[in-house]
């Protein structure tokens, strides 16, 4: 797919994180009702270990010079799935998004020749409101892998903590203590290996990347039985300025499971959330999770506000001389 006549595109660089976070927050209040990204967020999609900008990523500019669209490649890990990112301008990109969508899937065909590897899975979200956008991605032969649900409750009402049930104790990570952040990890990782997305990230990795999404370590708690750690709950700064504490992920090993440890964690972050004058708690949830956790959330006070689509398509890797031409 080409661009519209006297539109272009050119390889973004640190520059240009102003213009992109302008188009970014377009997209977002568009999609979810307020900008859901910052200027450290797109420092990170164009300095990411894994992320080569002068490749993995382009802007697209209209026939002022005015940069109306931005799409980039993700892959947190460097193996597995790719996810590719095309926000636009609501009103003045969006016959782009289907032109941009292109240039990065043979991107991601090169990428899965340069890991020798057959074939790599890509996917892309749909916000609720992005209808002509989930058609794009049907039309380019994605197909619906599931479905992710935000929850959300105010903090205005919330009732007094009460005692977690016999034998469960909750208190917060010691981050000083490595012994403690690698329990934590454990059991994080543990929790997550009977999902469908699991990816393994080994410790040394994940305590790179636990800085991202902020370290506010005292709203991080483990969850104890009987003096033996089973649970963990790892909060985000990412919805700060929505005066929201977020949860970002929520683990309990199988063996604990529906005896009140996860809402014993829950209840604990929000009184702490409370307690430093958030208006609301959130997490995002995916449908897809065999332990059917909407129950769990919704007993603790939250619920749905919205959905996101997450969409996949497999892409078969470029012939070698065809990556190496373009590479």
């Amino acid at each position: 797919m080409t661009l519209p006549a006297g539109w272009s595109a050119r390889r973004p660089t640190l520059d240009d994180v102003p213009a992109i976070l302008a188009v970014v927050h377009a997209a977002d209040t568009f999609a979810v009702g307020y900008p859901d990204f910052d200027a450290a967020d797109v420092e990170a999609a164009l300095s990411g270990p894994y992320v080569d900008p002068s490749r993995d990523s382009w802007l697209a500019l209209d026939p002022d010079g005015h940069v109306v669209g931005w799409t980039s490649i993700d892959n947190p890990t460097g193996t597995g799935r790719e996810f590719v990112d095309v926000y636009v301008d609501p009103e003045r990109g969006r016959q782009l998004r289907g032109s941009l969508l292109a240039r990065q899937l043979d991107r991601v065909a090169e990428r899965a020749a340069e890991r020798s590897l057959p074939a790599l899975t890509v996917r892309c979200a749909a916000f609720e409101p992005e209808l002509d956008w989930a058609r794009v991605l049907r039309d380019t032969g994605f197909t619906l892998a599931k479905r992710y649900v935000r929850m959300h409750r105010s903090l205005a009402d919330l009732p007094a903590e009460p005692p977690p049930p016999p034998g469960v104790a909750v208190r917060p990570v010691d981050p000083d203590d490595e012994l403690d952040l690698r329990e934590f990890h454990r059991i994080f990782d543990t929790a997550f290996r009977d999902t469908p997305d699991y990816e393994p990230l080994g410790y040394a990795e994940w305590r790179k990347k636990v800085t991202q999404h902020g370290t506010s370590w005292d709203e991080w708690f483990v969850a104890e039985v009987d003096g033996v750690a089973v649970g963990a709950l790892q909060s985000s700064d990412q919805a700060l300025d929505q005066d929201e504490g977020f949860v970002r992920s929520l683990s309990v090993l199988p063996g604990f499971r529906r005896r009140g440890v996860g809402a014993a964690l829950l209840r604990r972050a929000f009184s702490r959330y409370a307690e430093k004058g958030r208006a609301s708690a959130g997490l995002g949830v995916d449908l897809t999770n065999p332990t059917t956790p909407l129950s769990l959330y919704r007993s603790v006070g939250l619920r749905e506000t919205r959905w996101t689509d997450m969409y996949e398509l497999v892409v078969p890797a470029a012939s070698t001389s065809a990556a190496s031409e373009v590479g």
